[in-house]
């Protein structure tokens, strides 16, 4: 007998809540029965014909198999404790919360009402960084982590990107991916973790900042280090940095040139990943030379958010146990977080 499509009720359609919808649309075992924003919104043609809601609760009383959360980054906890205490799935966009102790609220509710718990970490399904990750992982500890993403915004964007650090700072909102990516890599835990962060602009509040780095290091003597800024000042040069370096060799993600930071696709897009191997020979130069492995196939955003929500997918009809995926979202949320309280009171922060 085949299953009842699952019936999914979106809440948030913002650029990441509308291609998770076109996800759902896309999926014969998807049925969309309401769509939610609580301003209006201009929506892809794909999505004019769903019904729309007035409230968060009205979409709860269409009794959805899953909710799909892509709301501001504070209203992520409650949304989700308030979804799955209706009897729904949950998938929700990062970060889970705006601090620890709520994310591991959302945590113990999943835990506690059976319901399953995605938090939308959507590198874990790109082909290309998990091919980083396993390349990265081949030459074993120490590793050295060194990331990046800093978005030039101007116009709508720039709006967004002020309208988000109302709640979440750059170093928070998108850290979550790449710390998760460190933790992933070298599979030790977070024992200490600086922060360090300045205010570029004069059309934020006076206690944001919209520049950030951190620096965490790991038991097992890996360090890493990750940056983002938002803003019209931002630069174009090197805003893109994905490199593990160990003492066996390097693996790094290598741009193409001439991509811009304002591209949705360059924030995961790959094009090619350089393999250097350590090795030298009696004369003292390199055995082999490097690995240039093309991605050029891999999927864009919108075939990213596909993959991902087919994991829900497979997650909900499979019954997977989620406790490392559930773990793993709130340990990377611990590591920004101190790094951003790190940033705003001038000490290091022991985990």
């Amino acid at each position: 007998m085949t299953a009842k499509p699952l019936r999914v009720f979106v809440a948030g359609l913002g650029q990441m809540g509308q291609s998770h919808a076109l996800a759902y649309h896309a999926e014969p075992d998807f049925e969309i029965v309401g769509l939610y924003n609580r301003s209006p919104v201009e929506l892809k043609d794909e999505l004019r014909g769903y019904p729309r809601v007035v409230s968060f609760e009205d979409g709860l009383a269409l009794k959805p198999d899953l909710v799909s959360i892509n709301t501001y980054s504070d209203s992520h906890a409650p949304l989700a404790i308030r979804a799955m205490e209706a009897g729904a799935h949950v998938f929700v966009e990062k970060p889970l919360a705006p601090t620890a102790e709520e994310a591991q609220r959302v945590v113990e509710t999943a835990k506690r009402t059976g319901r399953k718990l995605v938090v939308g970490y959507i590198l874990r399904h790109h082909p290309s960084w998990q091919l980083f990750i396993e390349k990265a992982r081949s030459f074993g500890p120490p590793y050295v982590m060194r990331m990046n993403l800093n978005q030039q915004s101007s116009g709508h964007a720039w709006h967004i990107h002020k309208q988000l650090m109302k709640t979440t700072s750059p170093l928070v909102d998108c850290g979550v991916h790449y710390v998760d990516v460190m933790c992933l890599i070298t599979g030790a835990r977070p024992v200490e973790v600086r922060g360090m962060g300045v205010r570029l602009s004069d059309e934020i509040a006076p206690d944001q900042v919209n520049y950030g780095h951190l620096q965490v290091i790991f038991e097992d003597g890996s360090v890493g280090w990750y940056e983002a800024g938002w803003g019209p000042m931002i630069s174009e040069t090197a805003f893109f940095v994905k490199d593990v370096m160990s003492p066996r060799g390097a693996v790094s993600i290598v741009m193409d040139e001439g991509a811009k930071s304002d591209d949705i696709d360059t924030h995961s897009k790959t094009a090619r990943i350089r393999v250097h191997h350590a090795e030298t020979g009696p004369d003292g130069r390199f055995v082999r030379a490097d690995d240039m492995v093309s991605t050029e196939d891999e999927p864009g955003h919108q075939g990213l958010c596909d993959r991902e929500q087919a994991f829900v997918l497979k997650a909900i009809r499979e019954d997977l146990d989620l406790s490392d995926h559930m773990r793993d979202a709130v340990t990377s949320l611990e590591i920004v977080l101190a790094a951003d309280l790190s940033m705003r009171e001038g000490r290091s922060v022991k985990l």
